[in-house]
């Protein structure tokens, strides 16, 4: 069997440094084959940049995937050329820095094709997902032995509709961007592995991530403040995906929270 560990949105300095110190941990506690790391709000809870890519590297991040944030740091833009498995959102519009999926060895022969995508509902404008990962499929089509999709997006009907689109051609689906985990995990009756967000890794005395003190004023007074990412009472929230080596089927979703 393949373990997959599949990490939220992580938020900030704060979480970095708790996967600086825990991801290895972590990965070896659920025995994880691959670990993918959402990245994209790793810089101050905005984009991401060599720093914080080369910490969640180190830390045992395999694959990083993006959303709609991930080109918030122009210094990342030459890094996402360069390293393969750096990923901004497939369906960003064409010449757009960077790639939206890779291939990666994981065991005993077996690759995965890890992909990120970001929805269009309540979100920044961006080409049809279902378009763009169609013609993937299509176009790597013998070059994977199992796909696996970081749908990036706000509604959770569309990440339903993804998945249901997908199953039996994309065995793991997991959603970000919201930082609330969700409690739908599920197997397709084709063999995805599916939960609409993983979560994130940041505190849990915060509004997703940031401080009360800078995130209230927003709703109760109009008054949008510079986000700080709050630094007390850290988790990491994500899922472990189990593959069957034989028949490449989901077996196994399993939401985690570390704190």
């Amino acid at each position: 069997m393949i373990k997959v560990l599949a990490v939220g949105d992580v938020f900030g300095e704060p979480g970095c440094e708790f996967v600086r110190k825990n991801l290895r941990r972590i990965k070896q506690a659920e025995q994880a084959d691959l670990v993918i790391v959402n990245a994209e709000n790793s810089c101050n809870g905005s984009g991401l940049d060599r720093k914080e890519a080369s910490l969640l590297f180190e830390s045992g991040a395999d694959v990083l995937t993006g959303g709609n944030h991930s080109f918030r740091r122009y210094a990342i833009f030459d890094l996402l050329e360069d390293n393969p498995f750096i990923l901004r959102p497939l369906n960003f519009p064409a010449g757009s820095p960077g790639n939206g999926y890779c291939i990666i060895p994981v065991k005993n022969g077996l690759r995965a094709m890890v992909i990120s995508v970001c929805g269009q509902i309540f979100m920044d404008p961006a080409d049809s997902p279902f378009t763009a990962v169609e013609r993937l499929l299509e176009a790597e089509k013998g070059n994977y032995d199992f796909a696996v999709c970081d749908f990036h997006a706000e509604a959770t009907s569309e990440k339903l509709a993804f998945s249901h689109v997908f199953d039996g051609r994309i065995q793991i689906v997991f959603g970000t961007h919201t930082h609330i985990q969700t409690a739908d995990e599920r197997l397709t009756p084709r063999g995805c592995g599916y939960i609409s967000d993983i979560g994130m890794c940041g505190s849990e005395e915060s509004i997703i991530g940031v401080s009360y003190e800078t995130a209230v004023p927003r709703y109760t007074r109009n008054v949008r403040m510079k986000g700080i990412p709050e630094k007390n009472a850290v988790a990491l929230c994500g899922a472990v995906f189990t593959i069957d080596e034989q028949t490449l089927y989901c077996t196994n979703v399993k939401r985690i929270k570390y704190n």
